[in-house]
């Protein structure tokens, strides 16, 4: 089986991919039989590769995965932690905008009461 490419793994269906990656995953451990049974030396060499197949066919599963499950919650109000913006620690602890400007019913009525003088000064 030659080598997986990304590119023409994403046009196929999950099932496909699947399929593949049981295809790649028998070849490997028949590979590994023959290791440990000492035949040929050429083909111990094609270990690599298949790994490294497995490899990409799992990546892009995952990526399909991701990305379905990203478009599911798109514009929902919670979302899987996995799925929210990193920021750093501060930055997601911090007050929303709305609540940093929020005020009581006291600050209200002081404000309405006593508002900020604006003087004009002559220049």
């Amino acid at each position: 089986m030659p080598m997986a490419k990304a590119k023409q793994l994403r046009q196929k269906t999950k099932a496909e991919m699947l399929k593949q990656l049981d295809d790649y995953k028998a070849e490997l451990a028949s590979l590994r039989v023959e290791q440990v049974t000492g035949n040929s030396a050429s083909k111990l060499g094609k270990i690599k590769s298949v790994r490294k197949s497995v490899a990409v066919v799992k990546t892009v599963l995952h990526e399909a995965t991701r990305a379905a499950v990203r478009k599911h919650y798109a514009g929902a109000k919670y979302k899987p932690l996995d799925l929210r913006r990193k920021l750093t620690r501060a930055m997601r602890r911090r007050l929303t905008k709305r609540e940093a400007n929020a005020k009581t019913a006291r600050q209200i009525k002081r404000e309405r009461a006593f508002p900020k003088l604006v003087y004009a000064v002559k220049a």
